[in-house]
């Protein structure tokens, strides 16, 4: 099954709305042959269970976390990875060596057309008065699906916002119909996160209010705040990023104490915890069901913790038992279980990412104070009990640095690293990636500069090949 803009035939598409039945024993649209007739989702039930689908939904790209500083392979482990891996891991001009049908493009896009299929939907009902709050949140998790999917594949196929460069820059093909009639262009950067902007305010209206429930597949009011937040801060808009943090805690702001946990347990932490505000996990399998990214799944002992990372922890510090196994033989480290309650790396949304963000932000005002006190709240539930004395700064840079620290710790393999890489090198961070790979005869070193134009990877060949509108991005 492909979803690469135009390169799937109405029949394909129908055949894909058939494939997505939810039980054997359920007779309904989903389950049935493919027909004009019955394949069309109508009713309001039907829009449920499509965006309920957590097969096509609920799942982030990894590209980004390929290309980030987060681990490190030997060499071996590295001959042994995936062609795409092996040469996103180096950052090569031609990550894809010729081959199309790349999961980080055509997931997301599958995505943003089944909540156009129900935005469509929803356009031509009219709700009765019983079911205006479930029309409401249908249409709010349609467009805050639709705008994490296009946040996250401009995360890998976009240039990094930039006010003075953002209206030529190119974005990504912005699919705002589920009609496959026409081909797609790529839009500006600045109206790729005009309409990201846009479908997550009207969504935030939508959306049920309250605090996460059971479902945390299902979008609810504080989660478009959060990834508000999140979009704001890679645009380096980091006043109204922290606005939205903030809107998001005042909320809901339930952490885990991490004292609370079994470290010794392989995933320590559950599927439904209190702390997820959304619930995603990095692509798993691709369309061939092959492993996706498997040294990166963080079931695979090849994938190692950067070492600077870890040395960043305190003794005390529990993240390093939660989030990290240690190898017996040598004492080097790789990723447990997340957020995700799997061995797959969380990519959903959370309360200490909103934490995070709001003490940037306030850091970033020259608040330090406030930045600071964000930080020991959060630093208070994952230190072990009576070992955290708290932070104390004596100016707003020194709360940014502080801060900025403990975002690398604390959101290590979430699928940031590569967003906040691009955003602070713009800031003038001049962080400089190196890849060591010692070989049986000598030492080959890769380097990723800063700001350089491999920060944007290359558009999939099958993409351009269907369609010729859509322009390829420049690498080095």
């Amino acid at each position: 099954m492909r979803f690469i803009l135009r390169g799937i035939s109405r029949f394909g598409l129908l055949m894909a709305l058939a494939l997505l039945g939810f039980t054997c024993n359920k007779q309904h649209f989903l389950d049935k042959k493919p027909s004009t007739l019955l394949l069309v989702p109508t009713s309001l039930s039907d829009f449920q269970q499509l965006l309920d689908y957590t097969n096509v939904f609920n799942l982030v790209p990894v590209l980004g976390e390929v290309s980030a500083d987060n681990y490190y392979v030997s060499y071996a482990a590295w001959q042994a990875m995936t062609p795409l891996e092996n040469r996103s891991y180096t950052w090569s001009k031609d990550i894809y060596n010729g081959q199309g049908t790349q999961q980080d493009w055509n997931t997301p896009y599958q995505q943003v057309f089944y909540a156009n299929v129900v935005l469509d939907g929803l356009k031509k009902m009219t709700p009765s008065r019983d079911s205006v709050a479930l029309y409401d949140a249908l249409k709010g998790a349609a467009l805050f699906l639709r705008a994490f999917a296009f946040y996250n594949l401009a995360q890998l196929f976009a240039p990094v916002y930039d006010n003075a460069t953002a209206t030529s820059d190119l974005g990504i093909p912005l699919r705002l119909s589920s009609s496959i009639d026409t081909l797609s262009a790529r839009s500006t950067v600045q109206a790729t996160y005009g309409q990201i902007l846009t479908d997550l305010q009207t969504a935030e209206g939508l959306l049920p209010t309250g605090s996460p429930g059971k479902t945390l597949n299902r979008p609810v009011q504080v989660a478009a705040q959060a990834l508000l937040a999140r979009v704001y801060l890679s645009m380096r808009n980091y006043a109204v990023a922290r606005t939205y943090a903030d809107r998001a805690l005042q909320t809901y702001a339930t952490l885990i104490d991490y004292n609370t946990l079994d470290s010794t347990k392989a995933v320590p932490i559950g599927l439904l915890n209190p702390e997820t505000l959304y619930q995603a996990s990095f692509l798993g399998v691709n369309i061939q069901g092959a492993t996706y990214f498997s040294s990166i799944s963080g079931a695979y002992t090849t994938t190692l913790v950067d070492s600077n990372l870890l040395r960043s922890y305190d003794p005390n510090d529990l993240r390093r038992v939660i989030y990290y196994r240690t190898k017996t033989h040598d004492s080097t480290r790789y990723l447990k279980g997340s957020y995700a309650g799997s061995i797959y790396p969380f990519g959903g949304l959370a309360v200490d990412e909103l934490l995070l963000i709001r003490a940037e932000g306030a850091a970033r005002a020259g608040d330090g104070n406030a930045a600071i006190d964000d930080i020991n709240t959060l630093l208070g539930k994952r230190w072990r009990t009576g070992k955290f004395s708290g932070y104390h700064v004596a100016s707003a840079g020194e709360a940014l640095d502080t801060v900025l620290l403990e975002r690398r710790k604390e959101l290590a393999f979430r699928g940031l690293r590569w967003t906040d890489l691009r955003r602070l090198n713009k800031e003038g961070a001049n962080i400089t990636l190196m890849r060591i790979l010692p070989g049986p005869t000598d030492t080959i070193k890769y380097t990723l500069a800063p700001n350089t134009l491999n920060y944007t990877l290359p558009i999939p060949p099958d993409v351009l090949s269907l369609n010729k509108a859509i322009q390829q991005n420049p690498r080095n």
